[in-house]
């Protein structure tokens, strides 16, 4: 008679995951609202395909240029300098489409920096054909910089999340599962830290140091893992006396194995539940700095930095209007998916 090993394999985390995915997909309001925030973010990933100041192909001479990805000098294309060739303006646009030449453009040929030289009216500018958003006070188109001022945006938001999920889950599993001093000690030191003025310290460094999106992060990294960490050691708390834990212990499995094999697992629904807060709160965070003046450098397309214009440029209802629209709804499809996350991950729904 062989000896035969039995698994034993456990499908109620899978079927409790289904479930969950069941009841998030009832939820109408936050399925939809998923949906619509991966294909704007997915649109925006692409945003130097949809909005840009270059070509995207050219026929010239029976030749093909991309732009979008060389530089080419004004004489390529029968111009008179050597420097790179400006396609918005109109003598190169004749070059590139007389003769039987050709040039394919984005769907919006401004890119978030270019200047509108061409615009008949004062900057900044009310909507027009030429620019569907108008401009910002220097002459820049605004569709363009909602574009990438919203993807760079939603990219911070989401590194700023990562790290402190990171951060947080890491603190908060030390002090639930080991508990005792280490606990204690953590507590007081976490509640001095938190203490401290957070948007002091940035105006100090923001006057020390050039602005930029690196030190953004890490200021606000160094900050926003505190009230995750409370979540993630009140779950380990809750867990570590459990039979399973107890169970394991008695196997030998070292604390490593214990925290993150079965005890964080376990402890992921607030983690999961507060993602899309934290990410719209990131977004908020950085407008909030951009609108002060704070943030990222000047150039960067900014959705704070247009609200700053809106703010100095009242006249220009556009400004805020556009800007307004953009953050609001992309706060509001987060929230949406927040609470559908929240009500997918409570076991008591059915």
């Amino acid at each position: 008679m062989t000896n035969q090993k039995i698994t034993v394999v456990d499908m109620k985390p899978v079927k409790e995951s289904s479930r969950a995915w069941k009841r998030f997909k009832a939820n109408k309001r936050g399925y939809y609202s998923l949906w619509l925030f991966i294909i704007l973010f997915g649109l925006s990933l692409f945003a130097e395909l949809l909005s840009n100041d270059k070509p995207l192909l050219v026929y010239y001479e029976n030749a093909f240029y991309v732009p979008i990805l060389k530089t080419y000098p004004e004489i390529t294309f029968g111009g008179d300098f050597a420097t790179e060739a400006d396609y918005v303006d109109p003598y190169v646009k004749n070059l590139l489409n007389e003769n039987g030449n050709w040039a394919i453009y984005p769907l919006n040929p401004f890119s978030y920096d270019t200047i509108n030289y061409y615009n008949k009216q004062p900057n900044p500018a009310a909507p027009s054909k030429d620019n569907w958003l108008g401009t910002d006070d220097r002459g820049r188109d605004v569709f363009a910089r909602l574009i990438y001022g919203f993807r760079l945006s939603v990219l911070f938001a989401f590194v700023l999340t990562v790290i402190g999920v990171a951060l947080g889950v890491f603190a908060g599993a030390i002090q639930g599962y080991f508990g005792g001093r280490i606990d204690l000690y953590s507590q007081r030191l976490i509640e001095i830290w938190g203490s401290m003025p957070e948007l002091y310290l940035l105006i100090i460094f923001a006057s020390l140091f050039e602005p930029s999106i690196l030190l953004l992060i890490i200021l606000l990294s160094i900050f926003g893992w505190m009230g995750l960490a409370d979540y993630v050691r009140a779950e380990f708390l809750r867990g570590r006396n459990m039979e399973y834990v107890k169970a394991a212990r008695a196997l030998g499995l070292s604390n490593r194995a214990i925290m993150f094999r079965h005890l964080l697992p376990n402890s992921m629904t607030p983690v999961i539940t507060f993602l899309p807060f934290r990410i719209s709160g990131a977004i908020l965070a950085l407008t909030s700095l951009d609108f002060l003046g704070l943030g990222v450098p000047p150039s960067t397309p900014s959705l704070g930095e247009l609200l700053a214009q809106g703010k100095d440029n009242i006249e220009a209802w556009w400004l805020s209007m556009s800007t307004f629209v953009v953050l609001v709804g992309t706060l509001m499809l987060l929230i949406f998916i927040g609470e559908a996350l929240r009500e997918s991950l409570d076991s008591r729904r059915g």
